[in-house]
């Protein structure tokens, strides 16, 4: 028997916030390698003016409200406190929809997309689009985080999240969408709990991996992909490795020092968004601090690792053989880490309905493109509609 989910509203301590800014004066950076800035990684003279600005100028408290803004819960299950924004649509029969973040995310790249999905009318859609959003703190990720707690791969936190919109919330059947890690954890969902699915939405086609090798038989777009793959795997996983291998001396260094927390977490907003090297140009500052900051509060990066750790020693999202057989759409961010072409992904998804490529964004969509992300969200599941929620 699962209890019932409990109201939650974040509030950090003031001695908390003042603690992170006596380490933040109390950086110690190193020195910048010869050559180009970001060439080997963050940049030392941006991590400096970031960690004064997040000391002296950042506001929590405003962040913190905006965030209070929406209904959130917590509830146990599989004995940790699982954290979600529970906000009702504003129409005449929502959908239901499971939205997931990814790493290093957090349920703070949600909130300008979540009023575009709950309230279209308010910008300008069809109030019968509107869905109920679901958006959880991933199992083990910031607020859905206890010191101690068992970590979960992919198939874990899927087995979580069915629970909570089934068993916890009483959608029979819903829809997913995600990014990153949610991207996986949408597309498990569809292998093992596919009758409870409308379909999956999907920003990152993370279970396309491992679809195509080598083969005189691809295409040229096929084989570009492969190229961009090989690249990807030499020049950018090194944060995966680790993550992957040897995730708790890592997590030593990153819960003792906010500058090198932000260091971890800023190279990836650069080089997977679409910034033109300059972040703030796709992500807020303030937002992009928030979102560190609350990586920072709960102590949860070691936690945040597991889903790597777990993926490097054999859990998988689908099984070796298998598909993926619910409506599925997808929507093809130009910045995107990985972008494998229709042809490798229809090896995986039996059931493509919609596939947009779009003119700007990158990884961070809910955050960089809120308005393109929710439009392409919504007009995918508009017709699944039909076979609604019980």
């Amino acid at each position: 028997m699962i209890a019932g989910p409990e109201p939650f509203r974040l509030n950090v301590p003031e001695t908390a916030l003042g603690a992170l800014r006596q380490r933040l004066q109390l950086t110690r950076l190193p020195d910048e390698a010869p050559g180009a800035p970001w060439a080997y990684g963050a940049d030392v003279g941006y991590l400096r003016e970031l960690a004064t600005y997040w000391e002296t100028r950042f506001d929590w408290r405003a962040q913190e409200a905006a965030l209070n803004g929406f209904a959130q819960f917590r509830v146990e299950i599989a004995g940790a406190p699982l954290h979600f924004l529970h906000v009702e649509g504003r129409g005449p029969s929502p959908m239901p929809l499971l939205l997931m973040h990814g790493w290093p995310g957090s349920v703070f790249e949600f909130l300008d997309i979540i009023p575009r999905l709950t309230d279209p009318a308010r910008f300008g859609g069809d109030p019968a689009d509107a869905c109920t959003v679901v958006a959880p703190s991933l199992p083990g990720f910031t607020l859905s985080f206890r010191p101690g707690q068992q970590r979960h791969g992919v198939p874990g936190m899927a087995d979580i999240l069915a629970h909570l919109m089934t068993d916890v919330l009483g959608y029979e059947r819903f829809g997913a969408q995600g990014g990153d890690w949610g991207s996986g954890v949408a597309s498990r969902l569809a292998v093992v709990y596919p009758e409870r699915l409308l379909g999956i939405h999907l920003n990152y086609l993370m279970a396309t991996r491992n679809a195509i090798s080598a083969s005189p038989d691809n295409t040229d777009e096929e084989n570009r992909y492969l190229d961009s793959l090989d690249d990807w795997t030499r020049e950018e996983t090194a944060y995966t490795s680790i993550q992957g291998t040897k995730p708790q001396t890592l997590a030593f260094a990153l819960v003792d020092s906010p500058a090198g927390l932000a260091a971890w977490m800023v190279e990836k907003f650069r080089t997977w968004s679409d910034c033109g090297g300059v972040i703030e140009r796709a992500i807020d500052r303030d937002r992009m601090l928030a979102n560190i900051s609350l990586y920072w509060f709960t102590g949860a990066i070691g936690s945040s690792f597991w889903p790597y750790y777990a993926r490097a020693h054999g859990s998988v999202i689908q099984p070796p053989g298998t598909t993926i057989d619910v409506p599925m759409g997808y929507a093809e961010f130009p910045h995107e880490i990985l972008r494998p072409p229709r042809s490798v992904a229809a090896r995986v998804f039996t059931d493509i309905r919609r596939w947009t490529v779009m003119k700007r964004g990158g990884h961070f969509a809910a955050m960089e493109q809120p308005d393109l992300l929710a439009e392409d969200i919504l007009a995918f599941f508009n017709p699944l509609r039909a076979s609604g929620p019980s």
